[in-house]
């Protein structure tokens, strides 16, 4: 443990930063998820609203800066890809 007052607050919102950050990233994650497995399960309807909230959360972890911005891309590229799969 830090000896130094103001260290030992760094360490503790390091960690509280940290939690929150992972939240964030395993969300996205499992938004993503959400949306592979309607795009299997080709429905429609449901890749469309899965897909929107997938982006949401991709556009949302490169603004706090959990992912870089060309990666958030690539995901975005890609899900969109997929949904327009299931359209042909």
């Amino acid at each position: 443990m830090a000896n130094i007052k103001s260290s030992a607050k760094r360490a503790e919102l390091s960690q509280k930063y940290a939690a929150r950050n992972k939240a964030a990233r395993s969300l996205m994650k499992t938004n993503i998820k959400k949306f592979d497995a309607a795009v299997s399960g080709s429905d429609r309807e449901a890749a469309e609203s899965a897909y929107k909230t997938a982006i949401m959360t991709v556009d949302r972890a490169a603004t706090r800066g959990l992912i870089h911005k060309n990666k958030a891309a690539r995901r975005k590229s890609s899900l969109t890809k997929q949904l327009n799969a299931i359209a042909k």
